[in-house]
């Protein structure tokens, strides 16, 4: 029986997503045919390096947020030689660095929203572009800290006692419209899903709390918007050079009618593997089961060591 490993858990903020995941994946992966071993993180890598001895099949990482997707853990294990689910080590920190990434994807003409990062003390001071727009930190993922700044709002840009993200904040345009979001698995897209929220916007607790949400798969737009929203996930995915399953997240300005515009926000290399995750429902509207999913990874795991 194939031995994996599977990380979970982590100190990031994105601790409690993970270990929802990583139930899941553990429970999916042993439904396979896996010797699953989980593992939560801690800052001793002894305690790391003990349970890789000896060394697994692969490892599935279930961990989100810094220090599981923003590329550290992934030079570890290329270091280690261990082969690992998701992508590697310049593809995740790039993708976590919202700036870094929203250039490349510029470069590679894929369509993003304006933006530009600046100094907490200046948005504090503030707006440093025309209302709407979006505040966000620079490296987070589970829309933690995202707010949007409407026309007419009073209060302050930044609310001081609600950020925990560094010095440097995200600023982009609000586009309007729909929220979109397509998985990518290796070269292929699984589908487009519209998701539609009484939020406001798809924030933390619209994306982990059942009932908040609805996911529309297959999404309910134009069919050329469908192939384009599909097509920028795919090119996403191939700039930052990832490999396993990826998530894009997109807007979809129709205002003027359809076929609308279609806007790149990030891409995440470790996307949610919950009940309510949207991955998974992606891949079931393509006729992959959770445990066929999950073996996939495994089996497509690899190194840079």
């Amino acid at each position: 029986m194939k031995r994996v490993v599977l990380l979970k858990g982590g100190w990031s903020a994105e601790r409690e997503v993970s270990l929802v995941s990583a139930t899941a994946c553990a429970r999916a992966l042993r439904d396979a045919g896996y010797e699953v071993v989980e593992f939560d993180v801690t800052r001793d890598l002894r305690d790391l390096l003990d349970i890789l001895d000896p060394r697994p099949y692969a490892v599935f990482n279930a961990l989100h947020g810094r220090f599981g997707e923003d590329g550290r853990m992934q030079g570890l294990l290329d270091i280690l030689g261990v082969p690992y689910s998701h992508s590697g080590a310049l593809a995740s920190a790039l993708a976590m660095n919202k700036e870094i990434a929203k250039r490349l994807f510029a470069d590679a003409d894929i369509p993003c929203p304006v933006g530009a990062v600046v100094r907490r003390d200046a948005l504090l001071a503030g707006d440093v572009m025309e209302r709407p727009y979006v505040v966000k930190p620079v490296e987070e993922g589970s829309s933690l800290g995202v707010h949007i700044v409407l026309e007419g709002q009073n209060a302050p840009p930044l609310d001081l006692a609600d950020w925990a993200f560094g010095d440097e904040v995200m600023v982009e345009r609000y586009i309007p419209g729909r929220e979109i979001t397509v998985a990518v698995m290796g070269d292929r897209p699984l589908g487009v899903t519209e998701l539609r929220t009484n939020e406001g916007f798809y924030d933390y607790a619209a994306k982990y709390t059942e009932g908040r949400t609805n996911h529309l798969v297959p999404a309910p737009i134009h069919p050329d918007a469908y192939e384009r929203a599909m097509d920028i996930a795919v090119r996403a995915h191939r700039t930052l050079g990832c490999r396993g399953v990826t998530r894009a997240d997109l807007r979809y300005d129709d205002r003027a009618g359809e076929p609308g515009e279609m806007f790149l926000l990030e891409i995440n290399t470790q996307p949610g593997m919950t009940p309510l995750s949207l991955v998974p429902e992606q891949a079931a509207y393509a006729g992959i089961s959770f445990p066929e999913l999950v073996s996939w990874m495994v089996e497509n795991a690899s190194c840079e060591g």
